[in-house]
């Protein structure tokens, strides 16, 4: 869904952007948890790294132990020893 920048109803109901469109939301707990909502498939998947494909990028999860938990459609938790977190730009949305 795309959203139009002159939507007066998203102002006035002060929505979310991840609530009316694809764009990705993460959620980073310390070290040991990320949540990634509104994301397209898992690309790859190992103890060590994971990568996330989205509708505009592609988020990669390096660290230890990692393991995916609480899968829904749009919604996924990697847990685990997280060490860095690399987001690559596939759609330039401007």
């Amino acid at each position: 869904m795309k959203r139009n920048k002159n939507n007066k109803l998203d102002k006035i109901l002060e929505l979310p952007q991840e609530v009316y469109s694809n764009v990705p939301k993460i959620i980073i707990t310390g070290f040991d948890e990320i949540i990634v909502e509104n994301f397209k498939v898992i690309l790859e998947y190992e103890e060590f790294f994971v990568r996330i494909n989205t509708h505009i990028g592609v988020i990669n999860i390096n660290g230890y132990g990692l393991n995916l938990e609480n899968m829904t459609d749009d919604d996924i938790k990697v847990k685990g020893k997280i060490e860095s977190l690399d987001i690559e730009r596939t759609i330039d949305e401007g």
